[in-house]
């Protein structure tokens, strides 16, 4: 999907009907490639009415990002971050790890309309609809190397929770270790990803990707219980709103981490603790390792989960909870 489809996309985004001969004059193609061009903006999962007449319409309104809104918003909370939305791109991670290997400056930010391939942590997938859902990359280049960073999931986790309870989002809970839930669902998530000289510096891709307003295709799509910022909020925010919000927090969350790590995080982590004394089972590499209740988290971010042999820390793993 290339800038065509998103340019009759941004004209079909109000929800009205809009007829095949203006699109057309507008982007210069015959019915014929606005039809083609339909058929590829389906292909996303977007449902299109065609009424002979009328011409073509969404079957709802789209929220796509404002990107004059967005430069506004930024320039006066972060003026340090310069930020990039495409139309879109297989994995912002990617394409930005791509972009900081190539010299890319610090506080660089990608940003897509839609991401086809989204990486979760471990191999798992990320699934994101159009208009319905938020998915940003930050480069940020530290000092320190990639073993100074423990807890910066859990960090950044902070700063994007702090930002959703601003913008009225209603019980925002963190998960080990990077995950955001509302009401025991999935709300969002965090991919770290680091490169440099074990003793530093370190370019660390930081992706985040939240739900804003799910369909029901999306639900499905994504397999696990999960939630929505629309579900949790009496207005709902644009997602330009909430890009610029969730940048402005964990960009401040950044810079504090370069200086002093997770310790001035780790309370207000613990606040908002999504599974504080449930019993969980730890798995790595998808061999369980350890089962017992979660405790909490150490001030380097590590796990802390008591089990048959007492407190154990953990750096890494994937959690699932156990009955009981």
């Amino acid at each position: 999907m290339g800038t065509a489809p998103f340019s009759l996309l941004r004209m079909l985004a109000d929800g009205r009907f809009h007829s095949g001969e203006r699109l057309g004059r507008a982007l210069g193609l015959s019915r014929a490639g606005v039809w083609n061009l339909i058929r590829r903006i389906e292909a996303l999962g977007l449902r299109v009415f065609k009424v002979r007449g009328r011409g073509y319409r969404l079957a709802e309104a789209l929220d796509l990002f404002k990107l004059d809104a967005l430069a506004a918003g930024l320039k006066k909370v972060s003026p340090e971050l310069r930020v990039e939305v495409l139309d879109e791109c297989p994995s912002t991670n990617t394409v930005l790890a791509q972009r900081a290997a190539a010299g890319a400056p610090h506080g660089t930010v990608l940003a897509c309309e839609h991401q086809s391939a989204g990486r979760g942590r471990r191999g798992h997938s990320w699934v994101s609809a159009v208009g319905g859902s938020l998915v940003f990359s930050i480069l940020w280049r530290f000092p320190r190397g990639a073993g100074a960073l423990g807890g910066l999931s859990l960090a950044v986790a902070v700063g994007a929770a702090k930002a959703l309870e601003r913008l009225g989002t209603h019980g925002v809970g963190v998960k080990w270790p990077n995950d955001l839930y509302c009401e025991g669902r999935k709300l969002g998530g965090i991919l770290i990803e680091s490169s440099g000289d074990i003793l530093g510096p370190s370019a660390v891709i930081v992706g985040v990707g939240i739900n804003v307003r799910l369909g029901t295709r999306t639900r499905e799509r994504i397999g696990a219980p999960a939630t929505d910022i629309a579900s949790h909020s009496k207005t709902v925010p644009s997602r330009t709103d909430v890009l610029v919000a969730a940048l402005e927090s964990i960009a401040g969350v950044l810079a504090r981490f370069s200086r002093e790590g997770f310790a001035p995080f780790r309370e207000e982590w613990l606040q908002r603790h999504a599974w504080k004394g449930r019993r969980v089972a730890l798995s790595q590499a998808g061999r369980r390792v350890a089962e017992g209740k979660v405790v909490g988290v150490a001030e380097d971010g590590a796990l802390m989960l008591d089990s048959i042999g007492g407190i154990e820390r953990f750096h890494s793993g994937e959690l699932s909870l156990r009955p009981g």
